[in-house]
């Protein structure tokens, strides 16, 4: 595309070493981190294929290609290293992907033909100035090393991470677009089709009772993401497991024995999938049988299974013989005739539906198998140069050393005696994501990870062709839903006897997702193994339970004088005293509504924000007129004395910049969050010049002097109080401060 000129780099560097990189590391790994990403996209053959949806569940490729700058510039604002935007409507409209619940969600309105998103030409041009900010920064910023957490600098570091990640995510969108919309680009260089030996079986290798520690140490000097650090020890009980990925090849003898037609052989989760997909293969595959695509948008009536096999002379290419000849693989840019000999590319629903169909005692490898096989791994007292990405050498399928995947036995096993245990295709796991003991999430991220220790989320471990830095890391934890397509494959673990007891590990705390309910999470191994079972690390799913919001209904809807009650009188009395407008008032922590109801007598506008769902369910339903019965059959109904049309509810985990600016920002769930300092760097963003901010909570910590440290380089503290409120039969005390700009 004229559009979209750079140069073409399909090389990435390694990473940065954050005890000795120079600034001349940073800009170098920054460049070509940011021109990677660039880089994919010049395989699009014109500029209609940036609006197309190559997946009914995700946004059009625009939304992609702008989202990795904008979000550059919405951690470098929450850092402090910028000070003005160059684009809040960018900024605020490439800020948030989409993260469906199940396959069969709607379609999200950003899909459609009557979204309007801006010419290309227009994000070519935020990108620009966007890295142009960003070399400004690295430039002007006192460099001090070593670089951590605390560090302004992780924001930059966070960012390039980040678009390293949506270069995977990017190319398996970009993967699934039509074949005729995409054309290899020059230098892009596809993986040899077999290797110097034939791969004949596939022989499961016996290991041995293990301990091994999970997770990567707070001072290890490379970047990494929150659900990589803490720790998990265990023992691995003996297990075997198949010393290659499943293959092609493998996989093919399932299709070919009516897998995806045997309801037996699935999950109920996997047979709704199937049914609703109308699966018949995996789904770069490609057949002569019109099978449904799963894109989206104007692309949802086609399809990739279109091939002719059929010659010139009218005659079937394939006979009961060359069957399996019946198939192609789509790569990145092109169809290629089927690589039996490389990993087959499928969801977690399709390889536990293989397991089943491979024979009693067949799984997944857990996360602590996956350790075993890596073989003895180098102390992480050497540094940088213990993880792989680090190496000089290494021999494995990642980094982009090729643009696809490569016979499962083209690089060496571990000393443990696996391969591609790294790169190739990611490994789907049996555990749930989740994170390790002391887990901490970023106030620059808060929600990277937590959101998916809800048990719907599976680990993939390893990496794969196209991971590059941290994605590419020994430390490396992801997970996606178990219907989402990735470059992820699978291998076979089995344990020796019938009965185990699997340090694997599974969420149990139901997760309640506002217009579903709850859904039980499933544990999909034998009957007879024995798991861990543990809740999650997402402290606001621990909170949200039936008896909280039984407890919450009863304070705020029970007592006149309740914690919301007197905190919005308050507010009142400040907005009187400092000539605050009654034009808007965003309330986080809203809980069950009481507050924002009662912000409604004063305010045309408000917006409660709160991340529980039960908790925001009840407003919603409090809202509509409904009734909410308690057990103890105490009724909870909305009194006439609020306007609730005036109220809008939201369940967000964060302060996007969808929120906008207010004339109030009330802050009142400070106690009950993943991350506070997540949700008071904001405040000032959100709050208008002439506005107030006022922060109340029932925990005394959250006082002037603790808030200072977050807000004093924004924000002015113009009042300190405590205050009284009723609590069932006790009067407790509140402190409440208010803040204004400087």
């Amino acid at each position: 595309m004229d559009v979209l000129t750079g140069s073409k780099v399909f090389s990435s560097l390694r990473p940065l070493n954050l005890s000795t990189c120079t600034k001349q590391d940073i800009i170098d790994y920054f460049n070509n981190s940011y021109d990677l990403n660039e880089s994919l996209f010049l395989g699009l053959r014109d500029e209609s294929a940036m609006y197309k949806c190559p997946d009914r569940l995700r946004l059009p490729l625009i939304f992609y290609y702008g989202h990795t700058a904008a979000v550059y510039v919405n951690k470098l604002m929450l850092a402090g290293l910028i000070k003005e935007r160059p684009n809040l409507h960018f900024e605020t409209m490439f800020e948030t992907g989409v993260d469906e619940m199940s396959w069969d969600d709607t379609e999200n309105y950003r899909m459609g033909g009557s979204y309007k998103w801006p010419a290309l030409h227009e994000v070519v041009e935020y990108r620009r100035t966007v890295r142009s900010i960003i070399l400004n920064v690295i430039e002007s910023t006192k460099l001090e090393l070593p670089i951590n957490m605390e560090s302004p600098w992780w924001a930059l570091l966070m960012g390039m991470e980040h678009e390293r990640i949506h270069l995977e995510t990017s190319s398996v969108l970009i993967r699934q677009l039509p074949i005729e919309m995409v054309v290899r680009p020059e230098g892009w260089k596809y993986g040899p089709t077999k290797s110097d030996c034939a791969v004949k079986g596939n022989k499961m290798v016996s290991m041995s009772s293990k301990h091994v520690t999970l997770g990567k140490p707070l001072e290890f000097p490379s970047y990494g993401w929150d659900n990589e650090y803490g720790s998990y020890s265990c023992k691995v009980p003996s297990f075997e497991a198949s010393q290659y990925l499943i293959t092609n090849a493998e996989f093919y003898e399932f299709v070919n024995d009516g897998g995806y037609q045997t309801a037996d052989l699935w999950t109920e989760e996997g047979w709704r999938w199937v049914q609703y997909r109308k699966a018949l293969h995996p789904t770069f595959w490609i057949c002569d049988q019109g099978c449904k695509s799963g894109c989206g948008g104007k692309l949802a009536n086609y399809s990739h299974c279109k091939i002719n096999f059929i010659n010139s002379n009218g005659h079937e290419l394939i006979n009961e013989k060359t069957k399996c000849n019946h198939y192609k693989l789509r790569v990145m840019f092109d169809l290629i005739d089927m690589p039996w000999d490389w990993p087959v590319e499928v969801n977690y629903l399709e390889a536990k539906a293989f397991c089943k169909w491979k024979g009693p005692g067949y799984r997944l490898p857990i996360e602590a198998e996956h350790h075993v096989m890596r073989g003895i791994q180098l102390p992480t007292s050497m540094g940088p140069e213990c993880d792989i990405i680090f190496q000089k050498e290494i021999h494995a399928n990642i980094n982009l050393h090729y643009g696809s995947s490569t016979p499962v036995n083209l690089f060496p096993p571990t000393k443990a005696g696996f391969y591609d245990v790294f790169g190739n295709v990611w490994e789907w796991m049996e555990d749930h994501f989740n994170g390790l003991s002391e887990f901490h999430s970023h106030f620059l991220y808060d929600d990277f990870s937590s959101p998916c220790f809800d048990g719907k989320h599976n680990v993939i471990l390893g990496g794969s062709w196209i991971s590059t830095g941290d994605e590419a890391s020994r430390f490396a934890r992801y997970a996606f839903r178990r219907h989402f397509f990735q470059h992820c494959g699978f291998r076979l673990a089995r344990n020796p006897t019938t009965e185990a007891e699997l340090p694997a590990i599974f969420v149990e705390t139901d997760v309640f997702v506002l217009g579903s309910g709850v859904q039980a999470n499933e544990v999909l191994i034998d009957n007879n193994t024995t798991v861990h079972l543990t809740e999650s690390k997402n402290l606001t799913y621990n909170y949200d339970t039936v008896e909280k919001l039984e407890g919450i209904l009863e304070l705020e809807f029970g007592f006149r004088d309740c914690f919301a009650a007197v905190v919005v009188n308050l507010c009142t009395s400040y907005c009187n005293y400092y000539q605050v407008a009654a034009n808007s008032v965003v309330h986080l922590g809203t809980a069950t509504g009481r507050g924002a109801f009662e912000l409604s007598k004063r305010f045309n506008k408000v917006l409660g924000i709160e991340s529980c769902g039960r908790l925001l369910d009840a407003a919603l339903k409090l809202q509509n007129g409904d009734e909410i019965i308690l057990k103890d059959r105490k009724i909870i109904k909305l009194s006439d004395d609020y306007t609730p049309n005036r109220v809008i509810f939201k369940q967000l985990t964060w302060v996007p910049n969808e929120v906008d600016s207010h004339d109030l920002t009330l802050v009142t769930h400070l106690h009950r969050v993943q991350n506070p300092k997540a949700w008071l760097a904001r405040l000032w963003e959100i709050t208008k010049l002439e506005g107030i901010v006022v922060i109340a909570s029932p925990e005394r910590e959250w006082n002037k002097e603790r808030l200072k440290h977050f807000l004093h380089h924004r924000l002015t503290c113009v009042s300190n109080e405590e205050v009284t409120y009723q609590e069932k039969d006790e009067l407790k005390s509140a402190v409440v401060t208010v803040w204004r700009h400087q």
